[in-house]
């Protein structure tokens, strides 16, 4: 949730963000508008409302003759107050509405536009030359099936399309994969947790995924439960509602859970193979930081994610996300791509994101200050390896025989295996 207050000083930023994101600027003048309204409507309210505790301390002290008219009057201010007061709570549901439609506030510096609109930082890695090589690169699914490690087959008989199952060697690359990412974390300062993979409507709404983006989550109606398509939106229900002490520094926590989306929108994109699918398991990082930390916490996120990639052995962009693809949550957002070589192209790997207050604002989380109040904390997210790595693993990795070469760096977590066969 926006700060309102910053929105009141300042309008023109919340106009600057609706901007970049492409999103309705109209929506800022109409919360202000709400706001004014309100807050005009609560002074009515308690205006009159002091006048009626005025009133009834002078009941007893009105004489017999005067009693019958303060009473009158006293009823009369009574009814004034109901009125008063439900008007006032009319116009607060109002502000909420719309308060809850506005998306982050995007930072500075990030790439106005949307999806195709992002800015490349950086290249890492070497591209491998297959051509030069004499063969021709195979995709992800005929290795994962050539190694017995991916059966999509039985996944859609089971469970129905973008279902799969991991066996043998695909089961234990995964697990690899998520052990090596889980102690990455904890040696960076990480509490590892495993999380419930449903949550409550409010823990779900506070995180800012029941927005534009709701038909992309599993809803079990009989339990009015969600659920998650990322551990992200559990860690941020871990705390809400409580004053947290970040005296020491950040609170970091590595979520290990399945997640489920519904991939409504993907319409046939990516359907072959494990790119994008309804169940996969990932390693999230969560953290809560100070308001004025959360930049450099962005950084330090980005910088563990990087490492892991290249645990995994693979070449890798790093991109700036455009303000129209951030999630509503997020006011800015870096990904890592790493090639894919049966596509010639980049695909997400990894996303940080920098929440800023807007998520600890809707869940109530807050620290306390040195003069005794409390404000909002930052959160911040990241992905530290997820089921979608073995595509680029794989596929990076593979040898003409069909073989596939693992990453040094995972090597420890196969039992030693450098290879993975048939």
């Amino acid at each position: 949730m926006i700060d309102i207050k910053a929105l009141r000083d300042n309008p023109d930023l919340g106009r600057r963000s609706q901007h970049a994101r492409g999103a309705d600027e109209t929506l800022v003048d109409r919360i202000l508008a709400a706001d004014e309204k309100q807050r005009s409507l609560l002074t009515a309210f308690e205006t009159l409302r002091a006048e009626q505790k005025a009133i009834s301390k002078s009941v007893g002290k009105a004489s017999p003759e005067e009693r019958p008219a303060v009473l009158a009057q006293a009823k009369a201010l009574a009814d004034g107050v109901k009125e008063a007061e439900a008007a006032a709570d009319a116009a607060r549901t109002e502000l909420d509405t719309l308060v809850w439609q506005m998306p982050n506030l995007v930072v500075d510096g990030v790439p106005e536009g949307g999806e195709d609109d992002y800015v490349v930082l950086r290249h890492e890695g070497t591209i491998r030359d297959f051509a030069a090589e004499g063969f021709e690169p195979k995709d992800h699914l005929e290795i994962g099936e050539g190694l017995g490690g991916i059966d999509m087959a039985r996944g859609a008989k089971v469970s129905g399309s973008r279902f799969h199952y991991l066996v043998g060697l695909g089961a234990r690359l995964q697990l690899a994969l998520l052990n090596a990412a889980m102690d990455r974390a904890i040696a960076h300062g990480f509490l590892p947790v495993i999380t419930p993979t449903l949550v409550k409507p409010e823990i779900m709404a506070g995180t800012g995924f029941l927005g534009a983006h709701a038909d992309e989550i599993y809803h079990l109606p009989a339990d009015d439960l969600y659920l998650v398509g990322t551990s992200e939106v559990a860690l941020a229900g871990y705390h809400s509602g409580e004053i947290v002490d970040l005296e020491d520094g950040p609170l970091r926590y590595a979520g290990w859970s399945s997640c489920f989306r519904r991939e409504a929108g993907a319409g046939g994109k990516d359907n072959r193979g494990i790119v994008r699918v309804h169940q996969f398991d990932k390693i999230e990082m969560f953290t809560w930081v100070k308001q004025e930390d959360a930049a450099a916490e962005h950084e330090r996120l980005l910088a563990w994610q990087e490492e892991m990639l290249a645990i995994a052995g693979l070449p890798y962009r790093v991109i700036d996300t455009a303000a129209g693809d951030l999630g509503s949550s997020a006011a800015r957002k870096f990904d890592c791509e790493a090639w894919v070589p049966s596509q010639g192209t980049f695909r997400e790997m990894t996303s940080t994101s920098n929440c800023t207050t807007f998520q600890a604002r809707r869940l109530g989380v807050r620290e306390r200050t040195e003069d005794g109040s409390t404000r909002p904390v930052a959160t911040l997210n990241g992905t530290l390896a997820t089921t979608r790595w073995i595509v680029a693993i794989l596929e990076n990795h593979q040898q003409a025989d069909g073989s596939v070469t693992v990453p040094e760096g995972l090597r420890g977590y196969l039992g030693g295996l450098a290879e993975l066969r048939a």
